[in-house]
């Protein structure tokens, strides 16, 4: 674990260098090198160096957009380079990283550290939180597994936690013998479904078309129930509860979708079934597509 975290210092070493010449006249390559051998001589996991560098440059764009839109209060450039850097490589590790090496707690918290060390007087807290706010947004994953691991120590009945129900679905729509897919992107770059919060006493479909009606503007008929989905989750003012969603099918007309403004959504539109699988989507909402093509398939 040392060697990781001394690995990440020279991972931001090189960026900061990189960052402060604006990327000209930087040979990244040599530039780490040099920096193994001044830094760290002898570390045995340069391979992990190398290969974090070349996925935070290759997902740079992606990354600060993210950024924006997790700190938009913060345009990218009034941001510390220190700071920019240290975000970059969490926000790698967190979204595209392997998380059975490195666990997004664990990307969090060694970003947190580094900000700690390297950073100004406030660096660590508006690190974390940035990657706090887009680890809740993409539904904490690991968060699970990290509870079994502490249970002994705060035991948690779920059974007496308040509910939250939201309801979404998959919109499919049928224009010249084709089928097109209804998708809205969100703000960390992931193609995904349109969902809502279901009010106590509706009827779940109910408040899946008034939702799906409110957040891009379609009329939408519910066809068939897709799967449902629970976790615990931490609101910071309401503290823990158990968030249930429920999917759905449903056909629209097909026409121009009409995105509601929101500050975790910046677009909508359709694709066709030979465009899903270049598209970034969350892992858990594959399935969903997948059964949803099955079921179209039988009464096309």
């Amino acid at each position: 674990m040392a060697n990781r975290h001394l690995s990440r210092s020279i991972v931001l070493q090189t960026l900061f260098e990189w960052d402060f010449n604006s990327g000209e006249n930087i040979d990244i390559k040599a530039t780490v090198e040099r920096n193994l051998r001044e830094f760290a001589p002898g570390l045995e996991d340069d391979a992990f160096v190398i290969s974090l560098i070349e996925q935070v440059l290759k997902k740079r764009s992606v990354i600060d957009e993210i950024i924006e839109k997790a700190a938009p209060e913060w345009p990218l450039d009034k941001i510390s380079v220190v700071d920019r850097n240290i975000l970059r490589i969490g926000l790698t590790e967190l979204l595209f990283g392997d998380r059975k090496q490195v666990p997004p707690k664990v990307a969090i918290n060694e970003a947190i550290e580094l900000a700690k060390t390297f950073g100004g007087e406030n660096s660590s807290k508006f690190v974390n939180g940035v990657l706090g706010a887009v680890y809740k947004e993409i539904g904490e994953p690991g968060k699970e597994e990290q509870s079994k691991k502490k249970k002994n120590n705060e035991p948690v009945d779920i059974t007496k936690l308040p509910i939250e129900k939201l309801g979404g679905a998959l919109v499919f729509a049928k224009k010249d013998n084709q089928i097109y897919f209804g998708l809205v992107h969100d703000v960390f770059g992931y193609w995904t479904l349109s969902k809502g919060h279901i009010e106590e006493s509706e009827d779940p479909k109910d408040g899946v078309a008034r939702e799906i009606k409110k957040e891009i503007g379609l009329d939408i008929k519910i066809i068939e129930k897709l799967g449902e989905n629970e976790y615990v989750a931490s609101h910071p003012e309401k503290g823990k509860l158990r968030k249930q969603v429920i999917y759905y099918l449903a056909e629209s007309e097909y026409r121009e979708m009409q995105l509601e403004s929101s500050g975790g959504l910046d677009g909508a539109r359709w694709f066709q079934l030979s465009e899903i699988p270049e598209l970034r989507i969350y892992n858990d909402i594959i399935p969903l597509i997948s059964k949803a093509i099955d079921i179209i398939s039988k009464f096309k």
